[in-house]
Formats: C-alpha cells, sequence, structure tokens
C-alpha cells in the first residue's frame, strides 16, 4: 500500500522505525531519484537522514517511481543500437532468410518460423554497451517527491480523495477505492458518484454494517455487483455469487426503501436483476416492494420506465409534451438538449434555466463541450464508451441553430459561474490551459492527461514505446505509427513491414514476451515529413490488453547530442498502462510545429479483429479519430479560467493556482482536482 500511494499521490508515508543516522542514504536516494527524473523534497530528505535502518525504506521510495514511469523492467530493442544502423525491411528479412538456411531450416512463408525474427539477439548488457551514457540536460524532466503522513493518515486521505471525486473513477481507481475502503476508518463523506457508493457499500455489506445513500434500485444492484467481484458500471454481466443471509436480508432491506417510486428503473437491468433475483430468494423475506422488483423483472408487472415515456412522446411528435415529462428530470433534460433542439422545442432555455441548479457540474460542462461542436457540421460522428471503445458513423444530423445554441449556453454557463469558489486570485500555469477538465477518470500512469488534453515539448526526437508481458501464453503486440500530412492525407506508416519511412524508425519486431518485451519508434524532427503523427498498439496474436500481466504505452523526447540508451528515465515525459477490450490501442497523438511536438490525448481502442491486426488495415479509420480529435472543441482549463473571470474576486478569500503537480503544501489543484473547483 505504501507504493501504491506513491505511485498515485507522489507522497511517501512517514516511517516508523527508529531514529538514526541515515544522511548517507539519503544522499543515495536523491541520486538514484535524479535518475529516474525525479527529485526529493526536502522534507523527505530529513525524513530519511533521521532513520536508523533507512535501506529498505529508501529502496520502496526508489523503486515506486521507477514503477510509475516503467522502468522497472528491461527495455531492450531488437536491433541493439537503435536508433542508428536500423536495415531496411526487405534486406532485413533476407538476411533472416539466409540465417535460417545457414543453420539447416527450411525457410516458409511465415516470418515467425525463422531462428532470427522476432527473438532478441543480445543480451540486455550488449545493448547497453553499444550506447553511450546520457547526458543530462536542462529540457529533462524533473518532478518532486514530497513527504507525507503517516501510513494509516495516507490511507484515509487517498480513499476520501477517490470516493468523493466528482467524476466516475477509472477502473484501476475503482479497484483502489475497494481496497482502501476496508483499509480506511468510516467517515461521513459526500459520495455524488454512485459507482463509487456502491463500492463503498460492498464493502459495509460484508463487514455487515448498514448500506448508506441508497436512493435508487439501481443502487443496490450496483453493490451487489460489486460484492460479487463484477461490473459496479453494470456494461458487463455480473455472475452473482452466493450471498449470506445477513447479506440477502440488507440488500432486499435497502431494495424495499426504494423500490415504490423507482420501478421504472428495473425494465434497463432486467437480466441482470433476473440474476440476481436467483441468489437473493426475496420471497423468504417480508419486503412485498422488494419483491415488486423482481416481479417487473420476470415481465408479471408492468412498470413504464421515465425514458420510455419520453420516447413515446418523441415518436408521437410530441415535442411539446417530450420537454414537459424531460422538465420533471432535470439531468435527463439536459442530456436531451440536442435532441429537443432538433425538434424545434419551443422556451427551451426557461426549462433549463429551472433544470440546471439540480444537475450536476460534470453534465453541464459536458453539455457545454457537446454544443460547441453542434453549430458546425462535420463529416463524421466518432463516439468513445466509457469503456474507451469506438467506433465512426456518418454525420447525417442538421447543425443546430448558433442563437438557440447561445441560449442554452448562457444559462449553463451562469450556472457554474456560481458554483465556483470565491478566490482572491487566480493563477494558472500555461502547461494548462489546453488540459480537458476531465468528466471521467484516466488510464493509471505518469503524466497521463484526459483525452483531448494537449502538452508540448521540445526536443530533436520523438521516442515513444509500448512494453508489455505476456501472461499465459505467447504473445505478440506491434508498435506502429500512422503518418498524416497537414490535410490528415496519407504519407505513410512505420511497422515491423516497414522500418524506416518519413524520418521515423522502428526498433524491429519482438514477437514473444515471456520475460516482457519492448518495442520503440524514433521520429526525428528535422527529417520528419508527417505533420501528424498517430501511434498505435496492434494486437497481432496471443493476449488482449485486459489479459497480458503487463502493458504500457509510453514516450520521450530528447536532443540528439544527449545520446543515452533507447529508454531514459529522466526523458519519459508521459506512461500510461493499457487496459481495453478492443485489439488496436491509439493511446495520444503528435503534431509537428517549428520546434515543438504537441501531444493529444486519445485513450482510445478499436475493435479490430482476433488475430492478425496490421496498421495497413485501419490506417484509414485511424486518420478520421485523427482529424476528429484535433477538430473537437473541448472544455478546457482555459475556457474554466474564463468562466472564473466572470465572478469577482473576495478580498479575503484564497488564492486559487492550478497546474499540473502539487508543490508539497496541497495549494495547487491539480488536473484530477479540476471537478471540485465546480461543486455541485
Amino acid at each position: 500500500m505504501r507504493t501504491t500511494i506513491i505511485k498515485k499521490t507522489l507522497r511517501v508515508p512517514t516511517s516508523d522505525g527508529a531514529p538514526g543516522d541515515g544522511a548517507a542514504i539519503a544522499r543515495q536516494l536523491d541520486a538514484a531519484l535524479i535518475r529516474s527524473g525525479f527529485k526529493a523534497s526536502r522534507d523527505l530528505l530529513e525524513h530519511v537522514s533521521g532513520l536508523e535502518n533507512a535501506e529498505e525504506f529508501a529502496a520502496e521510495v526508489a523503486r515506486a517511481v521507477k514503477e510509475l514511469i516503467g522502468a522497472r523492467g528491461q527495455h531492450n530493442p531488437y536491433f541493439k543500437e537503435f536508433p542508428h544502423n536500423v536495415p531496411d525491411t526487405l534486406t532485413f528479412w533476407w538476411e533472416c532468410v539466409r540465417d535460417a538456411l545457414e543453420q539447416g531450416v527450411e525457410p516458409t512463408n511465415n516470418l515467425l518460423d525463422l531462428p532470427k525474427y522476432g527473438r532478441v539477439q543480445h543480451s540486455y548488457e550488449e545493448m547497453l554497451k553499444s550506447h553511450d551514457e546520457l547526458i543530462p540536460s536542462l529540457k529533462d524532466r524533473v518532478t518532486v517527491v514530497h513527504l507525507g503522513g503517516t501510513l494509516d493518515e495516507e490511507v484515509q486521505r487517498l480513499f476520501e480523495e477517490l470516493a468523493t471525486s466528482p467524476i466516475p473513477l477509472a477502473e484501476n481507481d475503482r479497484a483502489l477505492l475497494g481496497e482502501l475502503a476496508v483499509l480506511a476508518a468510516d467517515a461521513e463523506l459526500d459520495v455524488p458518484v454512485r459507482e463509487n457508493r456502491a463500492i463503498i457499500n460492498a464493502v459495509r455489506l460484508v463487514a455487515q454494517k448498514p448500506l448508506q445513500d441508497v436512493d435508487t434500485v439501481t443502487d443496490v444492484l450496483r453493490a451487489a455487483a460489486e460484492a460479487s467481484g463484477g461490473d459496479v458500471t453494470l456494461k458487463e454481466a455480473t455472475r452473482f455469487r452466493s450471498f449470506r443471509r445477513s447479506e440477502r436480508r440488507a440488500l432486499l432491506g435497502a431494495l424495499n426503501e426504494v423500490a415504490a417510486s423507482k420501478l421504472g428503473d428495473v425494465n434497463s437491468n432486467r437480466e441482470a436483476w433476473k440474476r440476481l433475483g436467483e441468489r437473493l430468494h426475496p420471497h423468504e423475506y417480508p419486503f412485498e416492494r422488494a419483491q415488486d422488483v423482481f416481479a417487473v423483472a420476470r415481465r408479471e408487472k408492468v412498470a413504464r420506465s421515465f425514458a420510455g415515456q419520453v420516447e413515446m412522446a418523441f415518436a408521437a411528435g410530441d415535442t411539446a409534451r417530450a420537454t414537459s415529462i424531460l422538465a420533471n428530470a432535470p439531468g435527463l433534460l439536459l442530456r436531451q438538449v440536442d435532441r429537443l433542439l432538433r425538434n424545434g422545442a419551443e422556451n427551451l432555455a426557461v426549462h433549463v434555466e429551472a433544470a440546471v441548479p439540480e444537475v450536476s457540474s460534470r453534465v453541464l460542462v459536458s453539455v457545454l463541450e457537446h454544443l460547441s461542436n453542434r453549430t458546425t457540421p462535420d463529416t463524421a460522428r466518432v463516439f468513445a464508451t466509457r469503456a474507451r471503445r469506438v467506433w465512426i458513423a456518418d454525420d447525417d444530423r442538421a447543425p443546430l441553430d448558433p442563437g438557440a445554441v447561445a441560449e442554452i449556453v448562457a444559462v449553463v454557463e451562469n450556472e457554474l459561474v456560481s458554483r465556483l469558489p470565491e478566490y482572491s486570485g487566480l493563477i494558472v500555469d500555461d502547461e494548462v490551459l489546453d488540459v480537458v477538465v476531465p468528466l471521467t477518470g484516466t488510464e493509471e500512469g505518469f503524466g497521463v492527461l484526459p483525452r483531448g488534453s494537449k502538452l508540448s515539448f521540445d526536443g530533436d526526437a520523438l521516442r515513444f514505446f509500448v512494453h508489455w508481458k505476456q501472461h499465459a501464453k505467447r504473445t505478440d503486440y506491434d508498435l506502429s505509427a500512422v503518418l498524416l500530412d497537414e490535410d490528415f492525407g496519407y504519407k505513410g506508416q512505420v511497422s515491423w513491414t516497414q522500418l524506416k519511412d518519413g524520418g521515423a524508425v522502428h526498433s524491429g519486431d519482438v514477437t514473444d514476451a515471456t520475460n516482457g518485451a519492448t518495442e520503440f519508434i524514433d521520429v526525428h524532427r528535422i527529417r520528419a515529413n508527417a505533420k501528424y503523427v498517430v501511434p498505435q498498439v496492434n494486437v497481432y496474436s496471443g493476449e488482449g490488453f485486459d489479459d497480458v500481466a503487463e502493458s504500457m504505452f509510453g514516450f520521450m523526447s530528447r536532443d540528439l547530442d544527449q545520446l543515452g540508451k533507447p529508454f531514459e528515465p529522466s526523458t519519459v515525459r508521459a506512461r500510461s498502462s493499457m487496459r481495453g477490450k478492443g485489439k488496436v490501442a491509439l493511446p495520444v497523438m503528435f503534431e509537428r510545429e517549428g520546434d515543438t511536438w504537441f501531444g493529444t490525448w486519445l485513450h482510445l481502442y478499436l475493435r479490430g479483429s482476433s488475430w492478425g491486426n496490421r496498421v495497413e488495415e485501419n490506417r484509414d479509420i485511424v486518420k478520421l479519430i485523427a482529424a476528429a480529435a484535433l477538430r473537437r472543441k473541448y472544455f478546457t482549463v482555459a475556457r474554466l479560467r474564463d468562466l472564473f473571470a466572470r465572478k469577482e474576486s473576495t478580498k479575503d478569500a484564497p488564492v486559487i493556482r492550478v497546474g499540473l503537480a502539487q508543490d508539497g503544501s496541497g495549494t495547487v489543484t491539480t488536473v484530477a482536482e479540476l471537478g471540485k473547483l465546480l461543486s455541485d
């Protein structure tokens, strides 16, 4: 848990070890951190200096930051001198064939049958000898690691941070919240996200404590799914476990309290309710309203959902009635604004103004972002689920009337301005102006930003990489990149089938990851002939992103005179885990502008094929996604700053500073905390 907290917060829980002289260990720790692009704060160094047995404590800190940036493994490319002396693709393949003939192996049409192909032919130590030491640069990243409180205090602090998040958490953070809920003390918390409530209630259920904040039947279903080790978001089917009698009574009792007014919600998860009913045996308990829930699921009783009433009104062409029904559900009304405008709803701004006080800030922000993209037509619609699966469809919707949109936007913005905290001054670091205000959690990693966020960095060479380690069977991932011109036209690609193209160089195809495997692509700023570079990771064969033992994508930048080995921790700008249902990952895309690189986070997964995914097969859809991602207007920190400018400052209120990382004093609002500035 200490390692987890360090990786998640860059705060190091204090040691309760005996006092002593650990000054030498503190200096060694700081040196080790600097080599990885980190720096220990003064408080942390003083703490380590005062410990008698500081070695283990310091080693854990160093190990945690290395894991954070993906530096624990040995990143050994196929071509040991990469990015230098990488051969042409056909030359290399003929070399593999020639090697097979020399060994008496009959060549086939399958490259994987060639002894030399896909298997690294040198040791990690041999690779290191072919590279000079990295020459440090002022451009290299330096991230400060701070001293935190005791382990118990940090567990409680992180638990409360995750539990009270105003946005839904990513899968990895939901799992962490469940672990922390077991360890943390009970506290009176405002938990706005229903999935988080369910995770906490699942822990309470097992501990035989009363369930809290249950006000819909779906809250009970989520808690039962989480307690069964299933999907708390209810997107994936859960195999419910057998519950103890006390657990069945608790779930049915909570269900009985809310069932009377929420029976219509059962229809959207009917199959899950039927499976849960088989485990809860509702007729063994005197909870009649809870029994009605399962009767509706079995279609023995009819309960028309609220959404069903709305659909009937739209089907009848009665937009006024649809608006009237939606006015009783403020959140749903805001989510249907586009549809209502397209169907000619009258006085919609009045209804929206009455609804917005009851709608979460997350929904209001999403409405503003959506409407900002609906007054001009687009060639295609790109859909992305919370699970980060993406698909594309033609956009046959007529653009919305700018005047009608402006009325709605004014109402929503006024509400958000009223929710902003009092402040005497606002400082927004330039590096976060193009960061998107998050509406959902992001991937686990380092330097990871919400989808659509832009970051800039300098360097002669952009280098991105994928690292994976298979779990049970041979697994081949392929790092590739699509190269595009200013108009998103196809310029070329770099992959295992084309090792060099347009100023980009591939490190070589590795086809087995028993002990972990890494592939790199280098793009030289001066020699690159593409405006946009879109990396992708293809599952060619074996285990998917959700099945491997380890899977991550990252990128770094450096000047050519810095030299160094292929993976240098201090040059890593970001590292993101890859966990998704698709077979093709699109983590980020890059844009070259003069001496500067711009990265735009995508966090998307294409369905792909079950086997044999290649860049040549999906380059056209990648072009569409790249164009749509850059053309889309997002709700960024810059727009949030503009909303603050409309709210008068208060002399005695605190100064608010927004930045990428904490400064140790806790006064900086980081990206993950932006939602808290828009309190509901």
